[in-house]
């Protein structure tokens, strides 16, 4: 089936409050995350002159792309495309609901616990590791901080130069605006509550 196409908005027309929203949310997460439009494109399958020309607002993002986008985000159309006070101030993510599966290969299964499509500056996570398997990150924002504290397992945590040995009911506190990684060092599953906070 052929891909449709989003469709630019006249320059004289003005976008609905839905499609003005959608396109913001689209920069808001982008930024949030770090990315580049070249990854957002790599994650969706938009184009990244569409996703530049929709984060302008001078594009109206067809319901199909609409979808890719959200699922590169790991999120369901509705979270991506709700509307702030419109519904229930509780927002609960199920445990059985695969849309906050942030990354889920061989070695390592990352769930969010918190609502990504919201503004924010706090960010919490369940990391899973197989044995021998690891989670690399480049530097974040200058001032970013992560906290963990392990649930099961052992984990050989680094943040810049230094590394640290963690095993069950440990937590630690390090910089994230230098590369850091998780390493699962014992020989069975690790697992492992993860808060970031951005300044």
């Amino acid at each position: 089936m052929p891909r449709r196409k989003a469709v630019a908005a006249p320059a004289e027309s003005h976008a609905d409050p839905i499609s003005s929203q959608v396109c913001e949310r689209v920069k808001v997460l982008r930024q949030q995350r770090g990315w580049s439009l070249e990854q957002l494109s790599a994650g969706s399958g938009v184009s990244r002159s569409m996703l530049s020309q929709i984060e302008r607002n001078q594009a109206n993002p067809t319901l199909a792309v609409t979808c890719k986008i959200a699922q590169a985000f790991g999120m369901s159309l509705a979270e991506f495309v709700e509307i702030p006070g419109a519904s229930s101030s509780i927002h609960v993510i199920r445990a059985d609901d695969r849309a906050h599966l942030y990354r889920s290969d061989a070695d390592c299964e990352i769930r969010t616990l918190s609502p990504l499509h919201l503004e924010k500056d706090v960010e919490f996570y369940t990391v899973r590791l197989k044995p021998g398997g690891s989670l690399r990150s480049a530097a974040h924002f200058q001032g970013t901080r992560e906290f963990l504290t392990v649930e099961q397992g052992r984990i050989r945590l680094t943040s810049g130069e230094d590394t640290s040995e963690l095993a069950k009911g440990d937590s630690a506190s390090y910089r994230a605006d230098v590369v850091h990684s998780l390493e699962n060092s014992g020989r069975s599953d690790a697992m492992v509550f993860l808060v970031v906070i951005y300044q």
